[in-house]
């Protein structure tokens, strides 16, 4: 049986920089704050169209605290931007939990709402 974590996060840094027409490379970091607490260290690639809408891909590294259990781990993330929100599925990379957080495996979701706060959840659970 999964349990289910929800966090709001806040964006520390944002690096993109455009690497080819239309495709951007983007380094982000966030700190998280709820059932899921820490510090999140981003890659993302993004696909822009001409009304500034995209999609994205992305791993992210989360150092801190799931549900009180110390460690990290790596989340796989897909999704887009309509020009309001980015939103998308995301998934935790099988393996990737170090420390009291090895073995952590789930799936969620991703909301990042313009001007508003983004948000994670996250249904997990231990191999």
């Amino acid at each position: 049986m999964s349990t289910q974590a929800k966090g709001t996060f806040k964006i520390d840094s944002w690096d993109e920089q455009p690497y080819a027409d239309k495709l951007t490379r983007a380094q982000v970091k966030a700190t998280y704050r709820g059932d899921i607490e820490g510090q999140g260290e981003t890659e993302w690639l993004m696909c822009y169209r001409e009304d500034k809408t995209a999609e994205f891909v992305g791993f992210q590294r989360i150092t801190g605290r799931v549900g009180g259990r110390p460690g990290s781990f790596v989340i796989e993330s897909t999704g887009a931007f309509d020009g309001q929100e980015a939103a998308g599925p995301l998934a935790i990379v099988q393996g990737s939990g170090t420390g009291e957080l090895a073995g952590i495996v789930g799936t969620g979701t991703l909301r990042a709402p313009m001007g508003g706060e983004p948000s994670v959840s996250l249904d997990y659970d231990f191999e």
